[in-house]
């Protein structure tokens, strides 16, 4: 059952304009120009109930502007939008309890005081009780290994404790769907894994809706198994990650180190031998074709190593778009 209906989505901005200089700048006062900015150009998919989706595109192509409208945030200027049942436009306090919108680049924790003020106000504005919020704080805090660091006041955490906490007081009212932009923004390896696993267990935990955008394209791999792809407003692809993978990156490397020096000649007419040095070799092989070479070369070859060089996603993404504009 679809959980997020978006249909025929588009948000045009009339933005003032001018030419520079003085004169230019009085003539604007009296005769004000404009012009008009397509941020969202008439986009539609559908989210299904438990679903992770992975939205992506490049800086300026409508990830923001498309999350804030269906978080009711923004006004479409045309299309329709439906999130559990709701129009996110009308701000209903029964749909605004069922979501919420989590960006890396904003903070909603108070600078000089510990999380846990935060989290307790948070419960009070949800009419949740006492009791059941420090359920559910301890709950939350357990999955995003979080513990003295909610006493401690804001300023004094790093990055990745502070973006925990962000999770953590988003999450309270334990919402069914989330916005996610750019969540792991600025972490570093480790603490990016960890809201990785922690977005994962909720997700499986709460059978929440999430619409996730990130430049990191480990968020999107580990996460999502579906993709939409954004540019300039207009939606490029909306699909499998593993069929768009394949469909743009039809070869994988496969990096092997033999025992002893080999030519390979038996496996000239299954893949192409790009690189031979002493007793390492590097091979690229079609998709269709790698599961049986592999066996092949465990089966007749004695392998010290063996690597596949998946192509990184940020390739196949920028490949895609750079396609899709020509």
């Amino acid at each position: 059952m679809s959980n997020i209906t978006v249909s025929s989505l588009s948000k045009i901005y009339k933005v003032p304009y001018r030419k520079p200089g003085i004169s230019a700048s009085i003539k604007h006062f009296f005769d004000r120009k404009y012009k008009l900015i397509t941020a969202v150009d008439d986009i539609s998919f559908k989210i299904d109930e438990g679903e992770i989706v992975g939205f992506i595109g490049a800086n300026g192509a409508g990830k923001t502007t498309t999350l804030k409208m269906l978080c009711g945030l923004v006004y479409p200027t045309k299309g329709i939008v439906s999130v559990s049942g709701f129009i996110p436009k009308e701000r209903n306090a029964a749909f605004l309890s069922q979501i919420t919108l989590v960006m890396g680049q904003k903070q909603q924790l108070i600078w000089d005081l510990p999380p846990i003020e935060t989290l307790k106000v948070n419960a009070a504005v949800y009419g949740i009780s006492e009791k059941e919020a420090k359920k559910r704080i301890d709950e939350l805090a357990s999955m995003l290994e979080l513990n003295d660091e909610l006493f401690q006041p804001v300023r004094k955490l790093s990055l990745g404790q502070r973006m925990k906490s962000e999770l953590l007081a988003s999450l309270i009212h334990r919402p069914s769907v989330l916005f996610l932009d750019e969540p792991t923004l600025g972490l570093d390896v480790n603490a990016q894994l960890r809201v990785r696993e922690f977005l994962s267990m909720y997700n499986k935990r709460f059978n929440a809706t999430i619409l996730l955008t990130s430049h990191y394209m480990q968020d999107i791999s580990s996460l999502c198994k579906r993709v939409v792809v954004i540019h300039k407003g207009r939606i490029f692809y909306d699909g499998a990650l593993t069929k768009l993978t394949n469909k743009l990156s039809p070869y994988r490397n496969v990096r092997i180190e033999f025992d002893k020096p080999q030519t390979l000649d038996d496996l000239k007419e299954y893949c192409e031998i790009t690189q031979i040095d002493y007793a390492i070799a590097t091979i690229v092989v079609p998709s269709s074709k790698l599961s049986f070479v592999v066996s092949y070369l465990l089966n007749n070859y004695t392998i010290k190593d063996l690597q596949v060089i998946e192509t990184p996603l940020e390739n196949i993404i920028s490949e895609l778009i750079r396609n899709g504009t020509n």
